[in-house]
C-alpha cells in the first residue's frame, strides 16, 4: 500500500496548548470527515513537554495532501494557530508499509 505521510512537530508558546488543541483538533476532525484522500490524522502530545504537539497524517497521495492545504478548515487552523507557534518542523515521507491487525 502506498501513501503520503506528513509529520508536523510544533513547539508552542507557553500557555498556548489549550487554544492550539482546539484549533488542531477541529482541523483534524474536519479533514477526516470531509477529505476523501485523508486516511489518518493523529494529534499527539509529547510526554513531559507541555508545549509540544506532533501530528501524524496519512494521505492517499501528495496531491491529496495539497488538496488538504487548500481547504477552508486548514486555512483557518493555519492562520489562527500561527501566533501560538514558536517553531514548526514538517517532515514528509513515502508510506511503504501500513501494518494492520
Amino acid at each position: 500500500m502506498t501513501g503520503f505521510v506528513v509529520w508536523v512537530d510544533f513547539c508552542l508558546r507557553p500557555g498556548a496548548r489549550d487554544r492550539f488543541r482546539e484549533l488542531v483538533d477541529a482541523n483534524a476532525t474536519a479533514s477526516m470527515r470531509t477529505e476523501a484522500g485523508c486516511r489518518r490524522f493523529d494529534v499527539t502530545e509529547a510526554r513531559g513537554e507541555p508545549d509540544r504537539v506532533l501530528l501524524y497524517e496519512i494521505y492517499d497521495s501528495e496531491a491529496a495532501f495539497e488538496d488538504h492545504c487548500r481547504t477552508a478548515h486548514f486555512d483557518e487552523f493555519n492562520t489562527q494557530s500561527a501566533p501560538l507557534v514558536v517553531t514548526k518542523l514538517v517532515t514528509t515521507c513515502d508510506l511503504v508499509l501500513e501494518a494492520t491487525h
